[in-house]
């Protein structure tokens, strides 16, 4: 396993302005954190963090992983979205976790992506949504 995060960010990401917005960012992040902690601690692979600020409006950042098999991306989501709700993240959409090839978490502020190693290398979804951004690796602590 990889214990190390690849995280992206578009340059010119603008600064939150007003206390809302520093207050929904706050909460962003620390939904960020718990994704990015409960995934490795639950040993996914290959796990990055791309931040969408400045590209989508839909969420704020994205993260992807991969799972060993059908039956461990199964498990990460739904390890991963009743950490959230017992967090108080709220209750997450989530969709294919009946078939666990690509399971798709919408948390709102964070939107999870865990497919199988070979359905993520056929989808290739970061290279689309980080073609234009440096890639920089940081460790989860």
């Amino acid at each position: 396993m990889d214990s190390s995060v690849q995280s992206q960010s578009p340059a010119g990401s603008k600064a939150p302005t007003s206390a809302g917005e520093k207050s929904t960012q706050a909460q962003s992040n620390a939904m960020l954190d718990l994704v990015l902690t409960c995934l490795d601690d639950d040993k996914a692979e290959e796990i990055v963090s791309i931040n969408l600020e400045g590209k989508s409006a839909i969420a704020d950042h994205m993260v992807v992983a991969s799972g060993r098999s059908q039956r461990h991306v199964g498990a990460l989501a739904d390890h991963l979205t009743r950490r959230m709700k017992e967090e108080g993240l709220g209750n997450a959409r989530v969709e294919g976790l009946q078939q666990s090839d690509w399971v798709l978490i919408d948390g709102g502020d964070v939107i999870i992506h865990i497919f199988r190693p070979e359905v993520r290398e056929f989808y290739k979804l970061e290279k689309m949504w980080s073609a234009d951004v440096t890639a920089e690796r940081i460790a989860i602590s």
